[in-house]
């Protein structure tokens, strides 16, 4: 006899007793369709996360519920191995259900409140020091050239090593640089030369910083809700681009330069805090049988065998080159051609945080049903068409809102290439995936700054933010037409 026939059986012996049916769904020879047994067997036989003890206690800890919590999937007779357990949708806002998260996540508003004052400010003040967009172009090369140089090693150490401690680690180098940078522009012996020196300190914090917190949100709140982490991250990093911006513009008017760079500073203190009150279990390291090298290329093969993972990477890298030192030519766009000066300049790029800001908060609260292959092309595609018409414009409101669709088309590209990205890789190789993806996504940028601030000093900022633009839609025309597997993920 079968399993189905002994569940029939079971069936008919249980009615004639009297007792109920151990096969709930109904039993075989009543010819109940197979789906439904299914829906009804995954309905009676699964527990809901709120029934599993220590559940909630795994929660407000800000970790998942371990294994041991939870109850292995129900299987159908026939059909061994074969989990029933359907995908729960995410949350809106799940992330900040967890304790851990919602720590370091406060922390990291008020830092990176005070980080983009500081770029704020970088910009204006190299401009004052050289006159010179080819300089700046250089200041943003030099940030940028840590992360081709150290990002690398950052995801296998990542993968490897404590991540809070690594990023504790970072943000303390960058608060001391920081400083550092406050006292010499406020007693007037910073120099082109210190710049660079101190702001390449600072792309070395990054380097390591950015990769390792990109795959630490999956210990913070687990694989269901990492898509709205990343979301969530993506708004609070363009939420502070409103405030950031127009407080420096404000504070740079009043109190000079070298008031930004102490407010950066004293930020920092905001998100090392977070992560010592985080609640997290010890760290316990794996046995290491490979060298560094050898699990760089482990991450490196894996990227290689997935043709679509290596399309993401690839088009982050265009996009870096090509429309994203937009936000680098906005000082010589504020002061030369729309004529507004630093309050102007820190009231552009508010306008692209806020548009950047929607795009998260639509992301996080899960109203954006598009399937996230054809939602990256078409924002991809917006941006490009909005940095055209920015790069045309000489009337300021219009080049706010412009600015605005641009930074709300940029967040829905990259937060949902992150998000496809991170369901895609092995938990094992995140860091080492991710800090491929920073690398091409900060680590080209020097690449991106060097042409647009040439193109900008030979042809003019408009005419370089252009080239650029026109770049990426390229880009993105190849990958429609020859990677169809982008267009159809989900």
């Amino acid at each position: 006899m079968g399993p189905s026939g002994a569940v029939a059986a079971s069936c008919r012996a249980a009615h004639v007793a009297g007792q109920p049916r151990p096969w709930r769904g109904g039993c075989p020879d009543r010819k109940i369709k197979p789906d439904q047994a299914l829906r009804t067997a995954v309905r009676t036989e699964v527990p809901t996360e709120e029934q599993i003890p220590g559940a909630d206690a795994a929660q407000e800890a800000g970790v998942s519920p371990s294994p041991a919590f939870r109850a292995p999937p129900t299987q159908l007779p026939d059909a061994p191995d074969r989990p029933l357990d359907a995908p729960t949708p995410p949350r809106a806002f799940g992330a900040l259900r967890h304790r851990n998260f919602r720590v370091f996540y406060f922390g990291q508003l008020l830092s990176l409140t005070g980080s983009w004052m500081q770029t704020t400010a970088q910009g204006w003040l190299v401009l004052e020091l050289t006159n010179s967009a080819l300089r700046l172009g250089i200041v943003t090369a030099v940030t940028s050239i840590p992360t081709l140089l150290f990002t690398l090693w950052a995801g296998d150490l990542a993968d490897r090593h404590d991540k809070r401690r690594i990023i504790l680690t970072a943000q303390c180098v960058a608060l001391c640089a920081a400083l550092a940078l406050a006292v010499l522009t406020g007693t007037e012996r910073i120099t082109y030369g210190a710049l660079l020196a101190l702001v390449f300190v600072l792309g070395t914090a990054n380097a390591f910083e950015i990769p390792t917190r990109q795959s630490f949100f999956v210990d913070l709140v687990g694989t269901r809700d990492l898509p709205n982490a990343i979301a969530l991250n993506s708004a609070a990093f363009n939420a502070t681009r409103i405030v950031g911006p127009g407080l420096a513009g404000a504070v740079i008017a009043t109190s000079g330069v070298a008031a930004c760079y102490a407010a950066n500073a004293v930020s920092y203190i905001a998100v090392i805090t977070g992560l010592l009150m985080m609640r997290l279990p010890a760290f316990t390291p794996a046995a290491r049988t490979t060298s560094t090298i050898e699990n760089i290329r482990e991450g490196l093969a894996y990227i290689r065998s997935d043709r679509l993972v290596r399309t993401l990477v690839w088009m982050v890298a265009g996009m870096s080159v090509t429309a994203l030192p937009y936000v680098m030519l906005l000082p010589v766009f504020a002061r030369d051609v729309l004529r507004v000066g630093a309050p102007g300049l820190g009231s552009l790029l508010a306008a692209a945080g806020s548009g950047a800001l929607v795009a998260g908060m639509a992301l996080a609260s899960g109203r954006l049903r598009m399937a996230r292959g054809r939602l990256i092309l078409g924002a991809g595609t917006c941006l490009a068409l909005g940095l055209i018409a920015f790069s045309r414009s000489e009337w300021y409101p219009l080049s706010l809102v412009l600015l605005a669709l641009s930074g709300f088309s940029m967040i829905l590209n990259n937060a949902s290439v992150n998000a496809l990205l991170q369901s895609r890789v092995p938990d094992r190789l995140r860091g080492r995936v991710m800090s491929v993806y920073v690398f091409m996504f900060i680590g080209m940028t020097p690449l991106g700054a060097l042409q647009a601030g040439a193109l900008a000093r030979w042809f003019g900022a408009p005419a370089a933010l252009t080239a650029g633009a026109c770049g990426l839609l390229l880009i993105l025309a190849w990958i429609m037409m020859n990677i169809p597997e982008l267009r159809a993920a989900e």
